[in-house]
């Protein structure tokens, strides 16, 4: 079978679904490439979307076309068991670090949030060994792995192994500020670059400054702490948080709220307070006040 694959959110970020069916089709003999609309009669053309505010692909194939992901507002497809566990195939992407989730779901329900829609509760997923494939660089993209038992058990293994690690969807803040143990757990940890969490209202703030003061004791750098900040109507809030979060001394991105339906667009403010604040020759040259001015 010839099999085609189209990420419609574009290539800047591996999708992980489309690397897992690349995998699975070649190890049973069939030829996997992005499609080409132009290049031919594929059997089977994958399409997955993660965003819904991305523009849906309009390339037409002449075979079954199967699509999914968030992006969809489909909450229910997933990936056959036997594809779900089957180690990426990460040559499509070109990627040098293994990809894949721990465990799934998580018990908060924050409301700006589609995971508990998605995947509902906390579970176990996957050994980290399942999917290094010899890498000794992981991304992982657990949505709250300290809730987890599982979890956390898979953090202890991956300081055993000498893992570089980026949980790139972020650390529950008030699950580390509470728990001084965790703390010195995730400073054993090999961080690819940043120790990430979220700040996403003012209802965390004992909890942000708490987790700095016990993760700089236990060694590491508020340089080393990256934290989201959800950037939703009141800009003043956000930027608020921003500022308390430079003044510690850590790294802030400001992530403008996209609702699930893709329609409400963030406003032309909470846009120049993301771009000030991710440019960070803007966010350590001047305050947002003095941005606001130019």
């Amino acid at each position: 079978m010839r099999i085609g694959l189209v990420d419609v959110d574009g290539r800047n970020f591996p999708n992980l679904a489309l690397m897992k069916l690349s995998a699975w089709h070649k190890l049973r003999g069939d030829t996997v490439e992005f499609a080409d609309p132009m290049a031919g009669r594929y059997d089977k053309v994958y399409l997955s979307k993660v965003f819904t505010h991305t523009p849906d692909c309009r390339d037409e194939y002449r075979c079954e076309v199967i699509r999914g992901g968030t992006g969809y507002r489909d909450y229910t497809t997933t990936l056959p068991e036997a594809v779900e566990h089957t180690c990426p195939d990460y040559s499509l992407y070109g990627v040098g670090e293994a990809y894949g989730f721990l465990t799934r779901g998580c018990p908060n329900r924050c409301p700006w949030c589609v995971v508990p829609h998605k995947e509902g509760a906390i579970r176990p997923h996957a050994d980290i060994e399942e999917f290094l494939a010899g890498r000794r660089r992981a991304v992982l993209l657990d949505n709250n792995v300290l809730a987890s038992a599982w979890g956390l058990a898979q953090i202890e293994k991956i300081v055993r192994l000498g893992v570089r690690v980026d949980f790139n969807q972020g650390l529950d803040v008030r699950r580390i500020a509470r728990n001084p143990e965790l703390a010195e757990l995730l400073a054993r940890v090999r961080w690819l670059r940043f120790l990430r969490m979220a700040y996403d209202s003012c209802a965390v703030q004992e909890d942000v400054h708490n987790v700095v003061k016990l993760l700089v004791k236990c060694g590491l750098s508020p340089r080393k702490l990256f934290f989201y900040v959800l950037v939703r109507d009141d800009i003043g809030d956000a930027l608020e948080r921003i500022r308390e979060l430079k003044a510690l001394g850590c790294v802030p991105f400001a992530q403008p709220y996209r609702d699930f339906s893709g329609d409400a667009k963030p406003s032309r403010e909470a846009w120049r307070l993301a771009y000030w604040c991710n440019n960070k020759r803007l966010f350590n040259a001047m305050d947002f006040a003095d941005y606001k001015c130019k």
